[in-house]
């Protein structure tokens, strides 16, 4: 309550009480869009460090630095030796370069997240106009833009250096344009697996650690079973067995569909009907995920 005139003090007292004139707020009120388009940027700069402390910067850049050095290579031994095509095709670099794009997603996701879980401010988001499916788009979306530019940004300098090459610019045009349809797709999934393994935990440390199993073990095995089953000649098995892998799911989706040649043992891609399969499982996965992060949420801000 607010008293329009100080207390008469007593003697010895210097207690005084004034009316220090409360106000309603009268600025501007950007709402629910504002704040959800800050969070995002936010979100998307911290996935590189920026507008962070120095030692945050080294492995988000370090690791951009790592996924162009290649690409650049490729591209100036190309222009050197006056080559007819390009070493690798665009939708083959990131399944080279799986290693670096999961040691990313393992890095940034627990960051994005585990520090609002491990410090309880994520009720102070929702405290404000934004809202649960507010958060979880602009940490989704941030993410999975961090891991476009970390995935296409190779893409980028095999093109340009491709047209410097005089290389045919149809054929290099539609392999970049698959290429970047490919990264796309791996960046939502990617950046999904990774939040929703991230969010389960405030420790950032286990977050990693979590990811880096999921994302390795599950390649690892299901690169295992298809060998063997190439080696039995089961190889109508090759293409299901790469169901169960985020990595080999972007690889036969794209040797189905983008004109990629699949990676699985022998060459064996699956086919048109088999890639169908690969389609609703990765946009599935990329449903599904980001629900879990809907429902997780939800209790989070209780």
């Amino acid at each position: 309550m607010a008293i329009d005139q100080p207390l008469v003090p007593q003697p010895g007292d210097q207690t005084r009480i004034h009316n220090i004139g409360y106000r309603n707020y009268d600025g501007p009120r950007l709402g629910r869009a504002y704040a959800r388009r800050s969070l995002y940027s936010q979100s998307l700069r911290g996935a590189y460090g920026l507008g962070r402390s120095v030692k945050s910067k080294v492995l988000p850049m370090l690791l951009f630095v790592v996924m162009c050095v290649p690409a650049a290579i490729m591209v100036a031994v190309a222009v050197a030796t006056k080559a007819k095509d390009l070493p690798v095709d665009y939708t083959r670099y990131a399944i080279i370069m799986q290693a670096v794009i999961s040691l990313y997603v393992a890095s940034q996701a627990p960051q994005s997240v585990s520090r609002d879980l491990r410090f309880k401010t994520v009720p102070l988001y929702f405290s404000r106009p934004i809202e649960t499916a507010d958060y979880v788009r602009a940490k989704f979306a941030a993410l999975a833009s961090a891991m476009f530019i970390l995935t296409a940004a190779p893409l980028i300098v095999l093109y340009v250096g491709a047209l410097l090459a005089k290389l045919d610019f149809a054929d290099q045009t539609k392999g970049f344009a698959q290429g970047l349809v490919s990264v796309t797709l791996l960046s939502l999934l990617f950046a999904g697996i990774g939040l929703v393994i991230a969010a389960i935990t405030p420790r950032r440390g286990f977050g990693i650690a979590a990811v880096i199993a999921v994302l390795t073990i599950s390649y690892g095995a299901v690169s295992t079973l298809q060998a063997i089953a190439d080696a039995q000649n089961a190889t109508s098995a090759i293409p299901w067995i790469g169901l169960f892998s985020p990595v080999t799911l972007i690889d036969g989706l794209q040797s189905a569909f983008l004109g990629a040649t699949s990676a699985f043992p022998g060459g064996v891609g699956p086919t048109h009907a088999e890639g169908v399969v690969y389609v609703l499982a990765v946009l599935g996965l990329i449903a599904a995920t980001y629900g879990l992060l809907i429902r997780r949420y939800r209790k989070v801000g209780l």
